[in-house]
């Protein structure tokens, strides 16, 4: 890797100021002291073509330059092939429209990646008539700062036929939110955490061997016991809420969360609004399926007064939980390497995560037990004032106030 490094940082250096003959013979050069493979590793840290390294070996090998496919005259600043962008003008634009509806990273929107993958956006392309790579769509993409993530990772189990429509319906209501001033969150509960003196995965500044000592084995504390953060993101305000509890993540646990979240700072934020959007995963203590969810959201929508609505994003489709990538992460990269010893610590450590976009976050403890197993009875269903969307009411569906 140190290797591939140096010769990295060699090529960017010695490159551009070599003719076209020249640099194609030292990278052959390199090439064939490299050994197996070293066509294909210098192809990759140079740049340039294995047509044109390939070339450079036989011209090695030879003793002299090939004049027939290479001319002796450098090529002129800006030569070469043209990138498919600069060859067609249409088709940036092009990509940006069939990816807005789809790619969500501005405050505007509830996601962070494309949920098509390259080789559907390739398709769609020379639909438009654009005749491009999936390849050279992911180039572009990351090129114009999008995260490529989504794309890579498509294969997530279980794929619904209406995934997209989905994110699509989503996207709508997020935006006409936001629009409207009115608040659109993110929740979830982030993993469970050992309280102790455990290893933390990460490391952290200490002087040179002197590293916090830790236990070797990580069985769980009886009297400390785990915590479980449930997060609320403000993704308007680019604001983060994390209750950290010390039972079980329950829907009851889940719903106090975010009345927790209202009270200390949503309801400041959005004094004149009637109405909020949540925006959850399928499965976990806010399942799309769980009755006592939609229950304590009930009791929720009756104490604020405030229209709840709720859209949960499609089975195997978690990583687009814009939660993950704007809070948790960050949380876990502020803590990584510190031993969790104590639920303050980890209350501070939340509250003191920052960003350089301007995250903001908030914690609490909450040592209140919650009940696992409590059923809702049918009754208890049919008097909920629930409708359900005609477009999967199973995901997406609003909750009323009953005073």
């Amino acid at each position: 890797m140190q290797t591939d490094v140096l010769l990295k940082e060699k090529y960017e250096k010695l490159l551009p100021l070599l003719a076209e003959k020249d640099r194609r013979l030292v990278l052959a050069a390199d090439a064939k002291s490299l050994g197996r493979g070293g066509l294909s590793k210098v192809s990759s840290l140079s740049g340039i073509s294995r047509v044109t390294l390939t070339a450079g070996v036989k011209e090695l090998e030879l003793g002299k330059v090939i004049t027939d496919n290479f001319k002796k005259r450098s090529r002129v600043e800006g030569g070469g092939r043209k990138k498919a962008i600069e060859k067609d003008s249409a088709l940036k634009k092009s990509i940006e429209e069939l990816v807005s509806t789809h790619t969500l990273g501005d405050p505007m929107n509830p996601l962070l990646w494309t949920s098509k993958s390259l080789r559907h956006l390739a398709e769609a392309l020379e639909q438009k008539s654009h005749k491009i790579s999936y390849r050279v769509v992911g180039e572009i993409l990351k090129e114009a700062g999008y995260s490529l993530q989504g794309n890579r990772k498509t294969d997530e189990g279980s794929s619904h036929p209406d995934r997209d429509k989905q994110f699509q319906y989503i996207n709508d209501l997020a935006k006409a939110y936001l629009a409207a001033g009115d608040p659109v969150i993110s929740v979830d509960c982030k993993k469970k955490e050992l309280i102790g003196n455990f290893k933390n995965a990460g490391t952290d500044w200490h002087k040179k061997g002197q590293p916090p000592e830790v236990k070797v084995y990580d069985f769980i504390d009886k009297k400390a016991g785990k915590t479980v953060p449930y997060g609320v993101y403000d993704i308007g305000n680019n604001e983060g809420w994390v209750s950290v509890g010390i039972s079980s993540d329950t829907a009851s646990f889940a719903v106090s969360s975010i009345r927790s979240w209202w009270n200390e700072m949503g309801k400041g934020q959005f004094e004149t609004s009637k109405r909020i959007l949540i925006t959850a995963d399928g499965g976990g203590s806010n399942s799309s399926r769980s009755r006592l969810w939609k229950k304590e959201l009930q009791l929720l929508a009756d104490d604020t007064g405030m229209e709840i609505s709720v859209s949960h994003f499609p089975p195997g489709t978690s990583k687009w939980n814009k939660i993950e990538h704007r809070l948790f992460s960050y949380i876990s990269q502020n803590w990584k390497g510190k031993p969790l010893i104590s639920l303050q610590l980890i209350v501070d450590l939340i509250e003191s995560t920052k960003t350089t976009t301007g995250l903001k976050v908030k914690s609490r403890k909450d040592e209140k037990e919650y009940l696992k197993g409590i059923k809702v009875t049918n009754k208890e269903m049919q008097a909920l004032n629930l409708d359900r969307s005609e477009f999967h009411g199973e995901w997406n569906y609003k909750i009323n106030s009953k005073m």
